[in-house]
């Protein structure tokens, strides 16, 4: 049986295909339109998903499109209706698009289909947004049962919910509901803090650890009424979204010292303080509401979705200090994740078809899901274009590339099937030696064009990961901050008063590269089981240097979606200062290639400039 799974409209759009209940592929549409985050209807995606499944003209059993449009519809016209005459400027900008495009998801399906030469399917369904989430938290995990936490902004009318799964089914007991969002409060202060929302949260994240919690008892008493269990209202007199086009509003600004900072301007201390606030206020809510569910459920384990369940610190905290003997959080864990879900859901949920889970390994393949490119493809491309290019053999091919690492030299990586979700995993990465003290400063302005302060993640081999860091079980989708091991720390006790771009430059560990402030990392494990050849790499890396683990981040630029074909890739090498480029078996050296001529300005598509 075949089912497509579709999420689109809001950020994020994707689709995935589920065969007799196995996720065979999965991609988003912003990887094929090079569009970042793009939220449009998903046919690029849609198309690949049906083509790597084989699905003929007439075998699509099933659509499930994740949320239910005309309830989501409703809640937005009772918002505006609740404010009104205010908010009457958003509410005309909202409606061409609502009336044109999102109540019209059965006939942009048909359409879609239509177009890839495929029949409309027998069924079309729709779940509930947090359902949809709830799904790809659980039904992909290793555990038989568990209880679900799913956080985001916002789905029709839920923000938060809470739930348990067991078998084939799925059940949500509790949910929290708009306006009173955990997601919209993070993105509140994203947006104060002059960064992008829905998809500058992890920079506030990543910006938290430099500053002090000095605003964590304004926020509790004037913004949030925490409860025990993790509920929560929100002072709605302080936030634009309800009745503007702007996440806060004047009294939010005058609460905070002032105007929100100003894009790409200089960030100062109130910045860093609010992120460390925001943080800190976000993990509390997060370890209020897991706790709770579990004297709920009386699970032993956790499984989480939703937008928040991205936030890799708290989820670190969660997994050290909370109720829960182990956690699964889905690789895809925002809105894009929902495809996955809301397919499974259909499956198991409305087709009652069985699951088998043995408590150890996920559904997710890795989240392995894309597109491949095979090397007669590579090389007929790079013949067609004159590109030069070594290909290595299979045996020569860790060696080569683990030594041109502990040569300081930066590989962007193209290998096997593009991930499913928001981290690169070592199929579209840019890679490095963690071991150099420069690299993270070097990487963050010459390759990605992006703020200084970003960390950089390492990914470790799975049997190394407790010689580096305080965590003792995979984390192979990067959704765990653990910290650097005591013994291989180095401590400042002077410093603390210099700026950002000084601090970023101290050595912190023996492995600074990918030592944050704060002394953590974000970290990938991989499994030889589930991506040979990159843990070849590191295994040959480890064996020229006695070093188990090297630097991962996405392969692209700030602004920029990460590479999905060859020609992505090759275009955003030459961009770059990335010193050698590998797709799949193929090793091009920057010094060997012809000169690079643009014909857009990219930096300005990319906001860079």
């Amino acid at each position: 049986m075949n089912i497509l799974g579709i999420s689109a409209f809001y950020h994020d759009s994707a689709a995935a295909l589920v065969q007799d209940g196995r996720i065979v592929a999965a991609a988003q549409e912003e990887r094929f339109s090079r569009k970042k985050h793009d939220s449009g209807f998903p046919s690029h995606a849609i198309n690949y998903c049906l083509a790597q499944g084989g699905v003929g003209s007439n075998a699509l059993d099933a659509v499930v499109f994740y949320d239910k449009p005309l309830l989501k519809f409703a809640r937005i016209l009772e918002t505006y209706f609740s404010v009104a005459p205010r908010g009457i400027h958003s509410f005309l900008l909202a409606m061409p698009l609502w009336l044109k495009e999102k109540l019209w998801i059965p006939y942009r399906i048909e359409t879609a289909l239509r177009d890839a030469g495929i029949g409309p399917p027998p069924d079309l369904y729709f779940t509930e947004h947090h359902q949809a989430h709830a799904a790809s938290a659980f039904f992909p995990s290793p555990f038989p049962s568990a209880a679900i936490l799913t956080l985001d902004g916002v789905g029709e009318w839920a923000t938060s919910s809470m739930g348990r799964g067991e078998g084939n089914r799925i059940e949500l007991l509790k949910e929290l509901r708009f306006p009173h969002s955990l997601g919209l409060l993070y993105s509140a202060f994203t947006y104060f803090t002059g960064f992008k929302v829905n998809s500058g949260e992890y920079k506030l994240m990543g910006l938290a650890p430099y500053g002090e919690p000095r605003y964590v008892a304004a926020i509790l008493e004037k913004l949030v009424d925490l409860r025990d269990d993790g509920s929560f209202r929100l002072n709605m007199d302080y936030f634009g979204y309800l009745d503007g086009l702007t996440m806060t509003n004047d009294k939010f600004a005058e609460l905070f010292g002032g105007p929100a900072r100003v894009p790409e301007s200089e960030i100062t201390a109130r910045e860093t303080d609010l992120a460390r606030s925001i943080q800190t206020v976000t993990e509390e809510i997060v370890m209020r509401m897991a706790r709770h569910a579990h004297q709920l459920t009386g699970e032993k384990y956790l499984c989480l979705a939703g937008g928040v369940a991205l936030n890799c610190v708290a989820n670190g905290r969660l997994l050290r200090e909370g109720p829960f003997q182990d956690i699964w959080i889905q690789p895809a864990a925002g809105d894009a994740g929902c495809a996955v879900g809301a397919a499974l859901f259909a499956w198991h949920q409305i087709q009652d078809q069985p699951r088998q889970a043995d408590g150890r390994r996920d559904a997710m393949n890795g989240a392995y899901l894309g597109p491949a490119f095979p090397d007669d493809e590579i090389e007929a491309w790079l013949r067609a274009r004159g590109y030069p290019a070594r290909k290595l053999a299979e045996a020569e091919w860790p060696a080569t590339l683990a030594e041109l690492i502990a040569s300081r030299r930066v590989i962007g990586l193209v290998d096997g099937r593009m991930e499913f979700g928001p981290r690169a995993l070592g199929a579209r990465s840019i890679i490095g030696d963690a071991r150099s003290p420069q690299m993270q400063s070097v990487m963050n302005l010459k390759i990605k064009f992006r703020e200084s302060f970003r960390p950089f993640a390492p990914t470790s081999l799975v049997e190394r990961v407790s010689d580096f860091f305080e965590l003792d079980r995979p984390s192979p989708y990067m959704l765990l901050v653990a910290p650097v091991r005591k013994e291989r720390r180095v401590t400042w006790k002077d410093g603390l008063d210099l700026s950002i771009r000084e601090r970023v430059n101290l050595a912190r560990s023996d492995v600074p590269a990918i030592t944050h402030v704060d002394y953590s990392a974000r970290v990938q494990t991989v499994d030889r089981a589930v991506n040979p050849r990159y843990y070849a790499l590191i295994e040959a890396f480890e064996k020229q240097t006695g070093c188990g683990i090297i630097i991962n981040t996405s392969f692209n630029v700030r602004g920029e979606p990460i590479v999905c074909a060859p020609e992505d890739a090759y275009r955003c090498f030459m961009r770059t200062e990335m010193d050698c480029l590998v797709l799949g078996s193929f090793l091009l050296d920057k010094r060997e290639q012809p000169a690079w001529r643009e014909t857009v300005n990219w930096k300005k598509d990319y906001a860079l400039d």
